[in-house]
């Protein structure tokens, strides 16, 4: 369950990281955490981002620019094995290197450096208000000269002009180095000047400071100071000064650089403490071979079953009904099938066709060789059509207690598309999302369900798999045609068993159960690259055939009870606004869909990832739906404001029976009425009916067959 809390904007996240990823023409990992300033590892490439909820997009933009010049120009070095100085005063000199560095590489950069600073400087982010910056020390004086110089002027002395001039020139990270130390010299110089008393005012300051006035006024306190660095008393020695005021130390072993300090401290600002802090999920590389139930496993257990029925029930007939239903709708699918490979076949060539080109032969033409004064067009040409991609087809069937009513008719709508692939010799798979299979299988005398060993290793912050589900393969492409039509009665009898409640029996691991769908989409991550290269197909369409959302997911966390002296990974919530993030691809998602529908947030962003890691793919879903869900089915998609796009797809329902929904995740997300489904449509009417029934009969036929073969044209549309 998603838990709602305070978040930040959300242009801020997926925008800004999109942002920083093309600034550094790479794919870096892009974090916002709860954390005070924005850092960058060098070593790992990971950004991280504090929540700037409260930023403006002018300076949101300034600090990724920033920190993605680090990204680009900061070199993963230990330095301070070679150099010792404090890392304050290399950062400000190195931030005026990867400003610069950033600002010419991207020429549009300046305006936004230039107006972030700005609203910053206007916004007293350096702490400046009531402070006289010509008595700041010169790493700060330098630090606001390269920032904020255009709005507040900083002046330097002759040697310190030098010095900030070596930091306006710096190019490689070894100059920065140097010109880092000399800056750091200089300041513990003049911090020492500064510490430093003059001996003449030592009795005036210690009768000062016996008075028992314990409230100096600071300017009495300025003046000495000042005089104390025009007057040198000779003869004197540090040991002798500490000695007599050992209150004031002869020299600052640490010189802080309080502008970079405050900016900073007051960045945190811009992060709320009520932001939750960011969850970053990842998809695990699930195990084939515990999530797949194999085609011969699975259809070996279901003919044992069926044969041991026939068996004790001692009537070989028991399954005759289910039977010749099948062979039935076999027979009148065909000129379905046939519309199918039709249109595909016409598809693909109108495709080769708009893809060909014109080549020259090298062999002269005959016919044109008298117009060679004034044509170099000379040579015979050939029309030249590239071959067609080799396409295969996934199928993912939801095999959960819900699809009980309208299952007969989604393995109809499978199966006409399986026949197509058989005569179009396209390669498929056909797999049933289940957590019944591992349920169902005991391996000891005493019962005890025999479950896998762990799908994939288990760590923090990666989605989890249940460990009883998997993937039946019920059908595929590998066996003949005479054992494809023997498995596909055998799941037929399933579909009349549920839908029609004829008296079936139907083994066990092919009852249905939950719905983990979210569970069968991650498993496409191994299935679709696997199935690629064991087919050799170069276009695969994925095809997800559901009545229903996905059973909550939830999340590996580690966990350490107090009573317990070592933590484990357990499991835990997805919290709201958690983000999906793909190593592979660096891209992060967003765990909410645009109309903030929680139940299908992780669904949609699972198949947006999944678009993204595959984009040659198709991912097509077909929504099996009663008439009366349809509403609350189109709502949870698009909400409850567009009423414009309600009225449009409700119309198109009421005429149609079928409609394509957005911001599903799916490249086309079919949603069709169940008993547009229904291949008994033929026309058959009584022999004693009256003109009205035969006109009546024969619309719904037409209107049946118009449906089915517009809804199969556009899904041959997507796939050729």
């Amino acid at each position: 369950m998603l838990i709602r809390t305070e978040h930040m904007p959300s242009f801020t996240h997926e925008i800004k990281s999109q942002l920083a990823k093309l600034l550094a023409t790479e794919d870096l990992v892009v974090e916002h955490r709860r954390v005070q300033t924005a850092t960058f590892n060098v070593h790992t490439r990971v950004l991280t981002l504090p929540t700037w909820n409260k930023a403006s997009e002018t300076v949101y933009d300034l600090l990724v620019a920033h920190e993605v010049g680090h990204a680009l120009f900061t070199p993963d070095r230990d330095w301070l094995k070679e150099y010792k100085i404090p890392p304050q005063f290399v950062n400000v000199v190195e931030d005026v290197r990867v400003e610069k560095l950033m600002k010419r590489k991207y020429p549009g950069l300046p305006k936004t450096f230039f107006s972030g600073y700005r609203e910053l400087n206007e916004n007293d982010f350096f702490s400046l208000q009531g402070e006289d910056v010509s008595r700041f020390n010169l790493a700060d004086r330098v630090n606001l000269h390269f920032k904020i110089g255009n709005f507040y002027p900083i002046s330097f002395k002759e040697d310190e002009q030098t010095i900030v001039n070596l930091i306006a020139t710096t190019e490689t990270f070894d100059e920065v180095l140097d010109v880092a130390k000399i800056l750091y010299d200089y300041c513990k110089k003049e911090n020492k000047k500064t510490k430093t008393p003059n001996l003449d005012n030592l009795e005036t300051t210690n009768q000062v400071s016996g008075s028992g006035n314990t409230s100096m006024d600071s300017d009495i306190l300025e003046e000495e100071d000042d005089k104390g660095e025009k007057q040198e008393t000779e003869g004197s020695s540090s040991d002798s000064v500490s000695e007599s005021i050992p209150s004031i130390p002869l020299e600052s072993s640490d010189i802080d650089v309080q502008t970079d300090k405050s900016l900073s401290e007051n960045l945190q600002e811009l992060s709320s403490n009520r932001v939750e802090e960011s969850v970053y999920l990842e998809v695990p590389s699930v195990n084939l071979n515990t999530i797949i139930v194999s085609n011969k496993d699975l259809h070996k257990c279901c003919d044992k079953y069926y044969a041991d029925t026939i068996e004790i029930s001692g009537i070989p007939s028991l399954f005759s009904e289910p039977d010749n239903s099948f062979l039935l709708f076999k027979n009148s699918a065909q000129k379905e099938v046939n519309y199918l490979v039709k249109e595909f076949e016409c598809k693909k060539s109108a495709s080769q066709y708009s893809r060909s080109s014109v080549a020259r032969t090298g062999v002269l033409d005959t016919n044109k060789l008298h117009t060679y004064k004034f044509s170099d067009d000379l040579f015979k040409k050939v029309n030249v059509i590239p071959d067609g991609k080799n396409h295969g087809l996934i199928f993912v069937c939801d095999w959960s207690g819900s699809m009980g009513n309208v299952l007969l008719d989604t393995i109809k709508q499978m199966f006409q598309l399986i026949w197509f692939c058989k005569k179009v010799q396209i390669p498929f798979e056909v797999y049933a999302f289940t957590t019944e299979w591992w349920s169902t299988q005991h391996d000891t005398e005493d019962g005890t369900p025999l479950f896998p060993t762990d799908h994939y290793k288990k760590r923090e912050n990666l989605l989890s798999v249940h460990p009883n589900f998997s993937m039946m393969n019920i059908l595929t492409s590998d066996v003949n045609g005479k054992e494809l039509d023997r498995q596909m009665k055998s799941i037929w009898r399933v579909g009349v068993h549920y839908s029609q409640h004829v008296y079936s029996p139907i083994p066990h691991v092919l009852e249905l159960c939950g719905t983990p769908l979210n569970e069968a989409i991650i498993s496409l991550f191994e299935i679709i690259p696997n199935f690629k290269k064991r087919t050799d197909a170069e276009k695969v369409n994925v095809v997800i055939l559901t009545d229903g959302e996905s059973n909550n997911i939830v999340r590996h966390r580690e966990v350490k009870r107090s009573w317990e002296t070592e933590s484990f990974i357990g499991v835990g919530h997805i919290p709201y606004g958690a983000y999906l993030r793909d190593r592979k691809t660096g891209t992060t998602y967003s765990i909410i869909n645009s109309n903030d529908n929680e139940n299908i947030a992780v669904t949609v962003t699972l198949l947006r990832n999944l678009a993204d890691r595959f984009p040659q793919e198709n991912l097509i879903g077909i929504r099996v739906c009663e008439s009366r869900d349809f509403y609350h089915h189109l709502r949870r998609y698009i909400g409850y404001t567009n009423k414009s796009l309600e009225d449009t797809l409700s119309k198109q329902w009421k005429k149609e029976k079928a409609v394509a929904l957005p911001n599903s995740g799916y490249k086309k997300y079919f949603t069709l009425s169940a008993s547009s489904l229904s291949q008994e449509s033929e026309f058959n009417v009584n022999e004693d009916a009256t003109k009205a029934q035969i006109k009546s009969a024969f619309a719904k036929s037409l209107k049946s067959k118009k449906m089915n073969k517009k809804i199969l044209g556009e899904f041959i549309s997507l796939v050729a």
